[in-house]
């Protein structure tokens, strides 16, 4: 097996495309390769961002099938008041 084609050296590629893609841009989503299955998981700003995630990768690498298993982080306004003592 050549390095090229390591889990180790599929995940440095799939992560470096995510952080300097411009729809992705994303360093917080972590990334595993098991035989033809990419996962990814983590918290995104927003649904489109979480879309993009799987464009992405399904370009880079089209071979694998792609568990995109991110969700959008809630950034809505506080339910309450929090009481500070």
């Amino acid at each position: 097996m050549n390095e090229a084609s390591t889990p180790q050296y599929e995940v440095s590629r799939l992560r470096r495309a995510l952080v300097a893609d411009p729809r992705t841009a994303e360093q917080g989503v972590k990334v595993t390769v098991r035989g033809q299955h990419v996962f990814l998981v983590g918290e995104v700003a927003s649904e489109q961002r979480r879309r993009n995630l799987a464009e992405v990768i399904g370009e880079l690498a089209p071979d694998l099938v792609v568990h995109n298993d991110t969700h959008v982080a809630g950034a809505g306004a506080p339910a309450g008041r929090e009481e500070l003592r």
